[in-house]
C-alpha cells in the first residue's frame, strides 16, 4: 500500500514538473521525422501479463521492425533527437504515465518484451511475479546495455545468452530483498547516475 502510494503521488508530482520539458522534447521529435510523438511497445508485466509500455519515440517509422534491440550509440534508426533523448533517459520519461495506471512501478525488474520472456525458464519466471519498474539493479548494472551490445559479434545472441540471465539475476535479488527503504536507495543511485 505505501509503494502503491509513493507511485502515484511522485508519478503525478513528475508529470506536472516535467511538462514543460514534454512540450519542447514533443516539437523537436515532430519536426525532424514522420511517425508521432510517443513510441508504444506491448511489454510484459506483473503475472505474465501485456501492458503497453510508453516512450518518446527516438526512431525513424517503422525502424522497431529491423529488430527489437538497440546497439551502439549511433544505430542507424535513431534520429539525432533521439540520440540524445536516449543518452540521457528522456524519452522513459512517459513512463510516469505508465506507473500513474498501474502498470508499472518506480522500482522494478524492468519490463521485457514477450520474444525475449519466451525464453525464460520457470525459475526465471519468478520475476513475473512483481510489479515491472522503471528502475532496479539490473537498470543501474546496464545503463550503458547499448554500448555493451555493441562490443558481442552477435549482439542478439549476447543479450540472450548473457546480459538478459544476468539481469534476471539482478532482478531475483531484488525481489528477495524488496522493501519500500531499498526502493527509495535504488531510486537515489539511479537519479545519481542519470546526473552524472
Amino acid at each position: 500500500m505505501l509503494k502503491r502510494s509513493f507511485d502515484i503521488i511522485s508519478s503525478l508530482f513528475g508529470l506536472i514538473i516535467i511538462f514543460p520539458f514534454l512540450f519542447i522534447i514533443a516539437v523537436l521529435v515532430l519536426l525532424e521525422s514522420k511517425g508521432g510523438i510517443f513510441y508504444f511497445q506491448t511489454r510484459v508485466g506483473k503475472n505474465n501479463l501485456d501492458f503497453k509500455l510508453y516512450k518518446i519515440r527516438t526512431m525513424y517509422k517503422d525502424a522497431d521492425k529491423r529488430g527489437l534491440l538497440t546497439v551502439g550509440t549511433r544505430d542507424k534508426r535513431i534520429t539525432r533527437v533521439g540520440y540524445y533523448l536516449r543518452k540521457y533517459k528522456l524519452d522513459e520519461f512517459p513512463q510516469l504515465l505508465n506507473i500513474l495506471f498501474g502498470d508499472m512501478s518506480f522500482v522494478g525488474p524492468r519490463p521485457e518484451v514477450r520474444k525475449y520472456v519466451d525464453l525464460y525458464t520457470q525459475e526465471q519466471m519468478k520475476v513475473l511475479t512483481v510489479k515491472p519498474g522503471l528502475t532496479d539493479f539490473a537498470s543501474l548494472k546496464y545503463y550503458n546495455e547499448n554500448e555493451i551490445l555493441s562490443k558481442f559479434e552477435d549482439a542478439e545472441k549476447g543479450y540472450i545468452e548473457f546480459v538478459m540471465p544476468d539481469k534476471i539475476k539482478l532482478n531475483m535479488e531484488y525481489i528477495q530483498r524488496k522493501s519500500f527503504m531499498l526502493d527509495i536507495k535504488i531510486i537515489f543511485q539511479t537519479l545519481f547516475k542519470w546526473m552524472k
